[in-house]
């Protein structure tokens, strides 16, 4: 079947689901799933659909308009600081009282509904915009996780979940726009499945440099304590080349929040300290799973050179070879472990490449 849909990877089962719901459609639905698991993508692929005569055809002008981002009776709300108000809500729910200048649906379109849970007024006034809408008005809500305080919310809506993707299916999609093979294999290795990531990554020069040094740490690694702690200053500095798109990319929304606050007669952007402190962990966040990543790498390596030692246990070095490959694989595992504890990368590498000097 062509349509809309057709451009979703790797999730057949919310494709499915998207296909028959637009048929009957109901006043709120609920996307949830990972950041990179292309719920995003979807949303307005499924706005097009509610608004074409044929369910989601993606030829007609329904479809186009909605596509190109023309449809003025699809309105993707935003949020001023980095969590959603009772006045944004509020907003929201006049977008949605008025009628529907085309033939089609009022769609009111607000991401991250999560972060509506840190206003004590926020969920009740949500939920009373959700209750009473307008005959002709859709609300499409995302959530990345759904805390306890949304349970009211997420009664009145069908849910529509998004898993996350594999491997395969990264590489697919990043192929599909362009990226080569090379490079979308490389981009989704590195991304565990985080599409989002990905697409950042594909487009990344130096994420094989980075994998590279990551493969030749064993080889470089001589037993002196001068070479480990010159090591960890390299890898130190290619995460921070990594970063650095990511960083410019913050400061660029942070920049537009600033201008969108004006523009209401704000004085200043609204939670901007939460704003900044959100950042500050999307980046620790981005610099653990390149470390991920790249222990991942260094797991690889360990592990190839195990293969080729047990094959070949009859000589004496390769079999003493092989304990230390898995006596490294282990030291890799526990660095792995400690990524989730807020302990100091220089620390957590210098003690890596400790355990691994003299194996």
């Amino acid at each position: 079947m062509s349509d809309v849909f057709s451009s979703l990877v790797g999730q057949d089962r919310a494709v499915a689901l998207m296909r028959e719901l637009v048929k009957s459609p109901v006043h709120a639905y609920l996307f949830t799933g990972s950041p990179g698991s292309g719920m995003i993508d979807a949303v307005p692929l499924f706005c097009a659909a509610l608004q074409c005569p044929d369910h989601g055809c993606g030829v007609c002008e329904g479809c186009q308009s909605v596509l190109r981002g023309t449809d003025t009776d699809v309105n993707q709300l935003t949020r001023a600081g980095a969590s959603w108000s009772v006045d944004e809500i509020h907003n929201a729910e006049r977008v949605a009282r008025r009628r529907p200048l085309g033939a089609g649906h009022q769609i009111v379109i607000l991401e991250n509904i999560e972060l509506a849970v840190s206003g004590s007024n926020t969920v009740p006034a949500l939920l009373k915009t959700l209750e009473e809408p307008p005959t002709k008005t859709i609300f499409i809500l995302t959530a990345e996780e759904l805390p306890e305080e949304l349970e009211t919310v997420v009664s009145r809506c069908v849910e529509v979940p998004f898993q996350g993707l594999a491997h395969e299916d990264v590489v697919r999609i990043l192929m599909n726009e362009g990226v080569t093979a090379t490079n979308a294999d490389v981009a989704a290795h590195a991304a565990s499945g985080n599409l989002r990531r990905a697409r950042v990554l594909a487009t990344d020069p130096a994420i094989a440099e980075r994998m590279s040094l990551w493969r030749e740490l064993p080889s470089r690694l001589d037993g002196r304590v001068s070479t480990s702690t010159g090591l960890v200053a390299e890898i130190v500095q290619a995460l921070n080349v990594a970063i650095a798109p990511l960083v410019a990319m913050q400061e660029a929304e942070l920049d537009q929040l600033i201008t969108q606050a004006r523009d209401l007669g704000y004085r200043s952007v609204a939670n901007r300290k939460e704003i900044e402190q959100q950042h500050k962990r999307e980046q620790r966040r981005f610099r653990a799973d390149d470390i991920r990543f790249g222990l991942s790498t260094l797991a690889s390596v360990y592990r190839e050179r195990l293969h080729e030692s047990v094959n070949n246990l009859d000589d004496a070095r390769l079999h003493y070879r092989a304990g230390a490959c898995m006596r490294a694989i282990a030291v890799i595992s526990e660095a792995n472990a400690r990524l989730g504890s807020n302990m100091d990368e220089n620390l957590l590498l210098t003690d890596l490449l400790c355990g691994l000097m003299d194996l």
